[in-house]
């Protein structure tokens, strides 16, 4: 079995840890998610996330904007108006945030101090998969995966 470790250094007493690995989800859609959870409380991220698993808030592209709609409002918060609804990442990173809720109960750290120290997205594997089409030819049908870190510290 391979050995994981996470790609930042924190007290483990005020800290709390969780990953998820292959995550059927492409880094792509992730990667703008996580950059604006970085820095949150951790109960304001759950909500934040809950309105965009429910597709009622829009997530700016810092990355991957091209050709991308407009969405009012987002301009004014982020300073970029190309945004997303990405429901699967959002769902995916909620599910992680309620197991790193969880490690910080375990560990006996106050839930409501918390604060999203560290959030990172690294490429999992891809699982190659050809589509036969006409006249001898074929189109790749690849699924793209992801590995999800996230440290959250207690605030003083």
């Amino acid at each position: 079995m391979p050995v994981w470790h996470y790609s930042v250094r924190v007290d483990e007493e005020r800290s709390a840890k969780a990953m998820v690995w292959d995550a059927p989800i492409s880094p792509k859609k992730v990667v703008n998610l996580a950059r604006v959870i970085k820095g949150m409380k951790l109960s304001e991220a759950k909500k934040f996330l809950e309105r965009v698993a429910a597709g009622k808030e829009p997530v700016p592209l810092y990355r991957h904007r091209r050709k991308q709609a407009h969405h009012r409002g987002v301009a004014d918060r982020y300073g970029i108006p190309m945004a997303r609804y990405p429901v699967k990442a959002a769902k995916i990173l909620l599910k992680l945030l309620e197991n790193v809720e969880n490690n910080a109960e375990v560990k006996g750290l106050d839930t409501e101090r918390l604060r999203i120290y560290h959030i990172a997205v690294h490429k999992g594997r891809v699982l190659k998969r050809w589509m036969p089409r006409a006249f001898g030819r074929s189109s790749p049908r690849f699924r793209r995966h992801s590995h999800i870190e996230v440290v959250v510290v207690e605030e003083e």
